[in-house]
């Protein structure tokens, strides 16, 4: 991978309402960028499930693994790709 580059990332979790607050201020302490409104969300076909999609440019590996490894952290997130 060359960076900088624009990196999609998917976050899957509980449809609660501090969801997505908290995976946008995830993102945020590590992408200073990032613009929450950008976030795509999509309910699971029953409601119970939220998938976020961020995209933004990633400026190194580090960067990608150090935000993975805090989303991978949390019992809110319950997949990540």
């Amino acid at each position: 991978m060359e960076f900088p580059m624009e990196f999609p990332i998917k976050v899957m979790g509980k449809n609660e309402a501090d969801f997505t607050p908290f995976v946008a201020g995830v993102i945020a302490r590590h992408v200073p960028d990032f613009d929450p409104s950008s976030l795509e969300a999509r309910e699971s076909k029953g409601g119970a499930y939220l998938s976020l999609t961020a995209t933004f440019t990633a400026q190194s590996r580090e960067q990608l693994d150090a935000l993975y490894r805090e989303l991978s952290a949390s019992p809110k997130v319950s997949y990540l790709i």
